[in-house]
């Protein structure tokens, strides 16, 4: 859990609950493994090739991760906050929602650049599993901010083929498997200037290795850095050269 106060505005009962959220998912994860975060990264990228092609076994690993939170780390969701309010974001599509956590900063974040500029936007947020659609839900009721968000339940690579409106900022916090078709997925959507972040891309870098090559890539358009957040978080802005 972060140290320093927290840069998010919203009130008590807001605060109080995302404090909870991620309490909540660290002590699944250390209930699992002994070291921090492992099991969002290291351990789900070996079950990820384990697992591929694997029907029951994948199955059976679904089931296992229904309860789980693998919610992105506290500060991470800060720097994320704190990026749509100096960038001015208000379309940002997360592609790998969970149990919500995250999304309510981002949906916090977008209402206030929509109030404080006039702007239009939403947050469109991705969760395969009905279950945890739901219990997102009913965190962002408790926030108050569930008509900042268009919740689509379902594989993503299907619910984000339509009515996407021109992003400004891409999370994605997926089985690195999902990543790079996520991007190609989302790509014609980017504006000039677009953020894509990624997570865990230090800890689950052979993981994310065809994702990091395609960004990497000067002819894709993308100007990356890793920060250095705990596991890594992988910033990529899209500059695409302009048509003459």
């Amino acid at each position: 859990m972060s140290t320093m106060p927290s840069p998010v505005r919203a009130p008590k009962h807001v605060l109080e609950l995302l404090s909870r959220l991620h309490a909540a998912s660290l002590e699944q994860e250390a209930a699992i493994s002994s070291k921090k975060k492992v099991f969002s990264s290291e351990i789900i990228s070996d079950i990820e090739k384990r697992l591929a092609g694997q029907g029951d076994a994948k199955t059976d690993f679904d089931k296992l991760m229904l309860d789980k939170f693998i919610a992105l780390d506290e500060d991470k969701c800060h720097f994320v906050y704190q990026l749509i309010n100096a960038t001015g974001a208000t379309n940002v599509i997360e592609a790998g929602t969970s149990f919500g956590v995250s999304t309510i900063y981002l949906a916090l974040a977008t209402a206030q650049v929509k109030a404080a500029t006039g702007k239009t936007g939403t947050v469109i947020a991705t969760e395969k599993e009905p279950q945890k659609a739901a219990i997102a839900r009913g965190y962002w009721k408790e926030c108050g901010i569930e008509d900042h968000v268009d919740l689509r339940v379902g594989d993503l690579l299907e619910t984000l083929k339509d009515n996407v409106p021109e992003a400004d900022l891409l999370l994605l916090d997926i089985w690195s498997a999902l990543a790079l078709p996520t991007l190609k997925t989302v790509l014609p959507k980017l504006r000039h200037g677009a953020v894509v972040l990624t997570d865990n891309t230090i800890s689950g870098v052979e993981g994310y290795k065809d994702l990091l090559a395609f960004l990497r890539d000067p002819k894709n358009g993308f100007q990356n850095s890793t920060l250095p957040f705990t596991n890594g978080f992988e910033m990529s802005v899209y500059l695409p050269d302009r048509p003459n």
